[in-house]
């Protein structure tokens, strides 16, 4: 509604009088008007520049209200930090064959590590647990089906496309030199061999096969992307499958499903999606009261015990979330301390026994979280909920940097290697720093991270989220609202 028409519907309530002086004011009473400032192309072209590169650091404003989900925002953010933390860890120490402790149990081999016990060992390698979180979270879903459907794709692979297009680009433009994958001889046949790569990668029903490679070697942390595609479509015909389905028939069904995905074909993954979904469910019946009885039940059974129990919980969650990760055998599992007896739990079609264990890992830390008030208030933080803003972005920017930045500084300040540094041998040793301190937490590891690999990789991922990630949103929804009938 425009002011003239609000002014007309209020005249007939103000005298004449005054409404004479209020129409009809003296010239001498009018406010000059404000030179008009004209920002020309460079001011425009300097401002969008300024705006891209400026980090979130600089930049000042109220912060934004907190929805009744924006825990699930910085857990989203936090796992992709835990994402980049563990490979840094892993990567790093190259060398010295870190990963046999990092990513076996405490007692392995019978070596103590602090950053290898129970719950603590989370902190370092909690990495795949925070990929089965990711999957869990993206299974709740609230959005409209057709058009969250239409989108998906776009929304996915878009950023994956174009950071990957730049990374294998700034090779050849700045002569770079990495370890992975294999450079072409030239800029025109690494497109092309990146184009043929990228068309089985994009189509995600290829998943088997001589003619499908599983990974994206341009960026090989994204072997997660057609899971999460092949995720969604699940979800989103399930949704359609199950909308006229009674309350408790489509509980039973999510419950058929996951027990199908774990104990059956041996596909945890989908079984993280349907939980998620499976959750997202049963919250709108609890704002709605409608609850199944059994949960009234528990809660009236657990009385004053409940704080308790989530986090019990919580607890069995984050031991879980530790799961050895180095083989994929049981024997191994059953020869890792602490997971003697849990290895008789993997179900026999399992042939990667973490992903059965991280399942329950993530089921029970994603249910608990939002039930442990300083938790939830952890993750509802501003660090949180700005790394849930660049976490996509996080997650798509910290290999390159690791294999491009990484490498050098790691070579320079002492971690040496003695594979795959044709290209960096000026590089070794130029700074070297003490390696004081405990495994994961040396000098070594931490003082290139706090002043430059951590910086600049969560300044890189603000702008990836700036130029990719926040416009692949309006493209699909710009492309969906054009397809639409009028």
């Amino acid at each position: 509604m425009t002011d003239d028409v609000q002014m007309e519907q209020m005249a007939p309530l103000v005298p004449p009088e005054l409404a004479r002086h209020q129409l009809s004011p003296s010239p001498t009473t009018i406010p000059p008007e404000p030179p008009t400032i004209v920002m020309g192309p460079a001011i425009h072209v300097f401002k969008w520049c300024w705006d891209l590169v400026r980090p979130a650091l600089l930049t000042t404003g109220p912060r934004r209200k907190l929805g009744p989900t924006a825990y699930l925002d910085g857990l989203r953010g936090w796992a992709a930090f835990m994402v980049y933390w563990q490979h840094h860890q892993v990567w790093a120490r190259v060398g010295i064959s870190a990963e046999h402790i990092f990513e076996n149990s405490w007692g392995w081999d019978n070596r103590y590590y602090f950053c290898a016990f129970p719950f603590i060992r989370s902190l370092f390698t909690g990495g795949h647990c925070a990929v089965a979180v990711f999957f869990v979270i993206s299974g709740r879903l609230n959005e409209s089906l057709s058009s969250a459907l239409f989108r998906r794709w776009l929304r996915l692979y878009i950023p994956c496309i174009c950071t990957t297009f730049l990374y294998l680009t700034m090779w050849h433009m700045f002569d770079i030199w990495t370890a992975y994958p294999k450079h072409q001889s030239t800029w025109t046949d690494e497109v092309w061999n990146w184009y043929v790569e990228l068309k089985g990668f994009s189509f995600v029903y290829r998943s088997t096969g001589p003619t499908a490679p599983p990974w994206l070697t341009y960026n090989f942390h994204l072997w997660s992307i057609p899971v999460e595609f092949r995720g969604s479509i699940l979800i989103y015909t399930s949704m359609f499958a199950f909308t006229r389905c009674t309350r408790s028939a489509r509980n039973c069904l999510m419950l058929i499903l996951i027990f199908y995905f774990i104990y059956i074909v041996d596909t945890a993954h989908y079984a993280m999606f349907t939980v998620g979904m499976l959750y997202s469910d049963l919250d709108l019946q609890e704002k709605a009261g409608d609850l199944p009885k059994i949960f009234y039940r528990a809660r009236d059974f657990l009385g004053r015990s409940r704080k308790l129990f989530w986090y019990l919980i919580f607890g069995i969650g984050m031991y879980l979330s530790g799961v050895p990760s180095l083989h994929n055998d049981i024997p191994s599992l059953r020869r890792s301390p602490g997971w003697h007896y849990l290895s008789y739990l993997t179900p026999e079609t399992t042939l990667d026994f973490k992903w059965f264990y991280l399942f329950w890992a993530s089921a029970l830390l994603v249910i608990s979280i939002p039930r442990i008030p300083w938790l939830k208030a952890f993750f509802e933080t501003r660090f949180c909920q700005y790394l849930g803003r660049i976490s996509f972005a996080l997650y798509l920017v910290h290999g390159p940097v690791l294999w491009t930045l990484g490498d050098r500084v790691y070579l320079a300040v002492g971690w040496t290697r003695t594979d795959n540094i044709e290209g960096l041998k000026s590089w070794l040793n130029l700074y070297p720093i003490s390696r004081a301190g405990p495994l994961g937490m040396e000098l070594r590891f931490i003082i290139p991270h706090l002043f430059i690999l951590l910086p600049f990789t969560l300044w890189l991922a603000e702008i990836v989220t700036k130029l990719f990630d926040e416009p692949s949103v309006r493209i699909s929804q710009w492309c969906y609202r054009k397809t639409l009938s009028s």
